[in-house]
C-alpha cells in the first residue's frame, strides 16, 4: 500500500530537472521581458532630470569667557532656538525673496516646458533638509546641524546653500541680540520701577523717624544712659536741697538766737544765754560729724555740710562773743559819760543779725533754684521713661514699616546685579564673544548628482522584468496542454505505454539547431553586456 502511494507521489509531482527543463524551454519568455523592462527603466531614467545637492556644516560654538565671569541672559536651549530660526527662516515671506532673488522653480521639474508651479515655496521647503548632529560623547547634545539644498544644477545648490548658511547665521546674530537687549531692557524697566517703590519706602521710614525721633529702638540705650545720668543729678540736686533746707533751719534757729539775744542785751548778764547755746550746738553738730565720719568718708556731702555748719557756727559763736565784748566796753564807755548813750548804742550794733538774714534770703532763693531743677529734672526723667516704654510698640511699628523697605531694597539690588550681568552678557554678545554659529564646512560643489539613483533603477528594472518573465512563463506553462513526457500521458489516458518513438531529424535540421543555438548564445551575451555596461554607466554617473 505505501510502496503505491509512493510511486503515485513522484509521477504526479514534478523535480528541478522538469523546472529547468520548463526554464529552458520558455527562456526567450523569461529574457525578453527582462532585457526590455530593463532598457525601458534604465533609459526613462535618464529622462528624469537630475538633482545636486549641496551640503554645509554648521558648527555651534560656546561661549569664549567663562560662564562664571559672564552669565548668559540667554537661556533658550540650542535645540529651541535651531528649530525657532528653521521656522523663521523656513517662512513663506523669507523662501519667497530667495526664490524672486534667483528665478527659482519657473520650469516644472520633469517636463522641460514652461508653466508655473503649484507653490514654489512649498516646492523650495522640500528641496531644504536642516539635520543636528548630536556630541559623540554626550547623546543628544546638540553641537553642530547640516543644511542641505537640492538643485538641478550644482551651481545653482551650492549659491542657495550658501545663502541659506548666511541666513542662519545672521538670524542667530540678530536673534541673540534682541534676545539679550530686550532681556536688559526689561530689567532696566523693571530696575526703574523698583528704585521707584525703594524710595517710597525710604520715604515713609524717614518720616516715621522723624515722628518718633528719641522713641527709636537704636535710641533706647542712649535714652537708658540719659535717664540714669538725670537721676543721677536729681539724687545730687536732692541731697542739695535737702543741705540747703538744713541750713535754713540753722539760720533761722541763728535769727531767732540773736533776736532774743538783741532783747535781753541791755542787761549785765546779756552774754550769757547765747554763748552757753551756741557752745551746746557745736558740741553737738562735732559728735554728730564723729559719727558721720565713722559711717561716711570725708568726700561724702553729709560730712562736708556738717563741717560747713560746724565752721559757720564757731565763726558765729566767736563774732558774737566779740560782739558781746565790744558791746559790754561800749555801755560801760556810754555810763561812765552820758547815761542816754547806752540805748543807741545797743540799737546801732546790728551787724551780725544782718549778716544772718542776708544768708537766710541767700538759702532760700538757692532752695528756690534746687526745687525749680528738681521738677525739670523729674519732668525729663518722666519723658525719658515714657519713651523706654513706647519703645516695643516703637520697635513694632518700625519693623512693619522696615519691612516693606527691607524687601523692596532686596528686590532693587537683585535686579541690579541682574541688570549688570545682563549688560555684560549684551556686550559680549556685541562683540560676537557668545555662543554663535560659525560655519565649520562651507558649502560643498555636489560633482555626481543625489537623485535619481540610476544604479537603484536599473537593478530594480531588472527584478521587475525577472519577475515579469517568470509570471509569463508561469502563465503559459499552465495553459499549455501539450504531452511531453511519458508521466504526462500517463495522466491523460488509462493505457500502458507500449513503444515510444525517437525524434527524427530532418536534413539539415541539425545544422539549423547548431546556428540558431550559437544566435541564442550571442543574443543573450549581448544583453548581458548591454546590462553590465548600463548598470556600470549608471554606476559611475550616480
Amino acid at each position: 500500500m505505501y510502496d503505491e502511494m509512493d510511486e503515485e507521489g513522484q509521477s504526479s509531482g514534478r523535480g528541478i530537472r522538469d523546472y529547468w527543463a520548463i526554464a529552458v524551454h520558455r527562456r526567450w519568455t523569461i529574457l525578453l521581458p527582462l532585457f526590455f523592462c530593463w532598457v525601458i527603466v534604465w533609459t526613462a531614467s535618464w529622462f528624469i532630470p537630475s538633482t545636486y545637492t549641496s551640503e554645509a556644516l554648521v558648527l555651534v560654538e560656546q561661549q569664549k569667557i567663562p560662564e562664571q565671569y559672564v552669565v548668559p541672559n540667554v537661556t533658550e536651549s540650542l535645540q529651541e532656538r535651531l528649530q525657532s530660526m528653521t521656522a523663521q527662516i523656513l517662512s513663506r515671506t523669507r523662501l519667497q525673496e530667495t526664490i524672486d532673488k534667483y528665478g527659482l522653480y519657473r520650469v516644472k521639474r520633469g517636463t522641460g516646458k514652461v508653466m508655473p508651479v503649484g507653490d514654489p515655496v512649498a516646492e523650495m521647503r522640500k528641496d531644504i533638509k536642516i539635520e543636528s548632529v548630536d556630541s559623540a560623547a554626550h547623546p543628544g547634545q546638540l553641537t553642530a546641524f547640516r543644511i542641505d539644498y537640492s538643485a538641478r544644477s550644482p551651481e545653482l545648490a551650492q549659491e542657495i546653500n550658501k545663502e541659506l548658511t548666511s541666513l542662519f547665521i545672521a538670524e542667530d546674530l540678530r536673534s541673540q541680540q534682541e534676545l539679550s537687549e530686550g532681556t536688559t531692557e526689561f530689567l532696566q524697566t523693571q530696575l526703574t520701577d523698583a528704585k521707584e517703590k525703594l524710595e517710597e519706602q525710604e520715604a515713609k521710614v524717614r518720616g516715621f523717624k522723624a515722628r518718633h525721633f528719641g522713641d527709636l529702638p537704636s535710641q533706647a540705650e542712649t535714652n537708658v544712659s540719659i535717664l540714669s545720668g538725670l537721676q543721677n543729678q536729681l539724687e545730687g540736686t536732692q541731697r542739695d536741697l535737702d543741705a540747703a533746707r538744713q541750713q535754713k533751719l540753722y539760720l533761722e534757729s541763728l535769727q531767732q538766737q540773736y533776736q532774743a539775744a538783741q532783747a535781753n542785751l541791755g542787761s549785765e548778764d546779756s552774754s550769757g544765754p547765747s554763748v552757753p547755746a551756741l557752745t551746746k550746738e557745736l558740741t553737738e553738730l562735732r559728735l554728730e560729724l564723729a559719727d558721720a565720719r565713722a559711717r561716711l568718708t570725708d568726700e561724702h556731702p553729709d560730712v562736708i555740710a556738717l563741717k560747713d555748719k560746724i565752721a559757720k557756727t564757731e565763726k558765729l559763736k566767736k563774732d558774737l562773743e566779740t560782739e558781746n565784748a565790744s558791746h559790754a566796753e561800749a555801755t560801760k564807755t556810754a555810763k561812765a559819760i552820758d547815761p542816754g548813750v547806752s540805748s543807741v548804742v545797743q540799737h546801732g550794733s546790728t551787724t551780725p543779725m544782718m549778716q544772718v538774714q542776708s544768708q537766710l534770703k541767700a538759702v532760700t532763693f538757692e532752695i528756690q533754684n534746687y526745687e525749680q531743677h528738681v521738677k525739670e529734672l523729674e519732668s525729663e526723667i518722666a519723658s525719658y521713661r515714657a519713651r523706654l516704654n513706647m519703645t516695643p510698640q516703637t520697635e513694632q511699628e518700625l519693623a512693619d514699616v522696615s519691612r516693606g523697605y527691607e524687601e523692596s531694597k532686596a528686590n532693587y539690588n537683585s535686579l541690579l546685579q541682574k541688570q549688570n550681568q545682563s549688560q555684560l552678557a549684551t556686550s559680549l554678545q556685541q562683540r560676537q564673544q557668545g555662543q554663535q554659529f560659525r560655519l565649520l564646512d562651507p558649502p560643498s560643489y555636489p560633482y555626481k548628482p543625489s537623485a535619481p539613483n540610476r544604479l537603484f533603477l536599473s537593478v530594480g528594472g531588472l527584478m521587475a522584468g525577472t519577475v515579469l518573465g517568470l509570471a509569463l512563463a508561469v502563465l503559459l506553462e499552465l495553459k499549455n496542454d501539450l504531452v511531453r513526457t511519458e508521466d504526462d500521458l500517463e495522466g491523460l489516458i488509462p493505457a500502458r505505454i507500449l513503444v515510444g518513438i525517437p525524434h527524427l531529424n530532418e536534413p539539415g535540421e541539425d545544422k539549423f539547431n547548431a546556428t540558431f543555438r550559437w544566435l541564442e548564445i550571442a543574443a543573450v551575451s549581448l544583453m548581458a553586456v548591454l546590462i553590465l555596461a548600463g548598470n556600470f554607466y549608471a554606476f559611475h554617473k550616480s
